[in-house]
């Protein structure tokens, strides 16, 4: 709107912001700081800004540069999207655990993962997963994608099919050993039964975090078929992945008195990182599924709000 007072430009922010927009304005003088701070993201010019200007917004671009507003959304994007990659991440790990303990626990009253190694694979997912996935740098494909609703929720239909295809998976393939382990690796013969039992829970342990080693790959693009797309210029994230997995090596070589496991040769360890590499190829076939539109939240929200209203009425 040119030649517009400050009362149109705040009139058309909250009209704007009452229809369920999320608005950005732009801005360097007086008359624009109402409609500034009634934004929910306000950018000031640094230089040519009056201070009251500033003093609304929530951004000042420094250089005065329209261009610098691209890229605030970028990184804002970026960083958005990080937090998501993590959350997806974060709740693979956390399911799968849950069910495979809680399913072991009910049935042979006895769990396959102790809680050192719960405590390993934790800090795995809440620290160095973190780290690794947070940052991500922004890429132009963010551009691309629609602005985020006010309302709309964090964990998005993609997440929730990518989560439930890696937790199934981990789930299915783990109970698997736990429950048919002694026969598929042919240790019911082992005269020393107590040693059998060992390696069948070391290889679960070992083979869990594997997986989540090569789904955090997968956790990098929820949406893109190809996970390794600009992989080798995060050196932050592969060093990250080969310190863990060094670290691994080190707890089942040498740890075994303090995670309770035993050394596995290198046919296990072969098993346990081809249960891992299965991930890939299965998150790429999974991204191949649609998933529809409107977010699931939505589907549990309406018979809430339809008893809600059958209670005010």
């Amino acid at each position: 709107m040119g030649r517009s007072s400050p009362s149109d430009k705040l009139l058309l922010v909250q009209a704007l912001r009452k229809g369920g927009d999320v608005v950005a304005v732009t801005g360097d003088g007086t008359n624009d700081s109402p409609a500034l701070h009634e934004a929910d993201i306000g950018l000031s010019m640094g230089i040519q800004g009056t201070e009251v200007a500033k003093e609304s917004s929530d951004i000042i671009i420094l250089d005065d540069n329209f261009a610098s507003v691209v890229k605030v959304v970028r990184w804002g994007r970026s960083v958005y999207a990080n937090i998501q990659k993590f959350i997806q991440f974060q709740l693979t790990v956390n399911v799968a655990a849950l069910v495979i303990n809680v399913v072991a626990a009910i049935s042979s009253g006895d769990v396959p993962l102790n809680s050192v190694q719960l405590l390993w694979v934790n800090l795995i997912m809440d620290t160095l997963g973190a780290l690794a996935l947070a940052t991500e740098p922004p890429t132009d494909n963010l551009m691309h994608r629609s602005p985020v609703g006010r309302r709309e929720p964090l964990i998005t239909n993609i997440m929730w099919r990518n989560l439930l295809i890696q937790a199934s998976y981990q789930v299915t393939v783990l109970l698997v050993l736990n429950f048919q382990g002694l026969t598929i690796l042919h240790l019911k013969d082992d005269p020393d039964s107590e040693h059998a039992y060992k390696v069948k829970n070391t290889l679960i342990f070992n083979a869990f975090v594997m997986c989540q080693l090569f789904n955090e790959f997968n956790a990098r693009k929820p949406e893109e078929i190809n996970c390794f797309k600009g992989v080798t210029k995060n050196y932050l994230f592969m060093g990250i992945i080969g310190f863990t997995l060094i670290l691994q090596v080190i707890i089942i070589e040498f740890l075994g008195k303090f995670t309770s496991t035993v050394r596995l040769d290198w046919q296990l360890w072969l098993v346990s990182i081809g249960i891992g590499f299965i991930s890939w190829p299965l998150a790429m076939v999974g991204k191949l599924v649609p998933v529809p539109e409107t977010p699931v939240a939505k589907y549990f929200s309406k018979p809430f709000r339809r008893n809600k209203a059958s209670r005010n009425a």
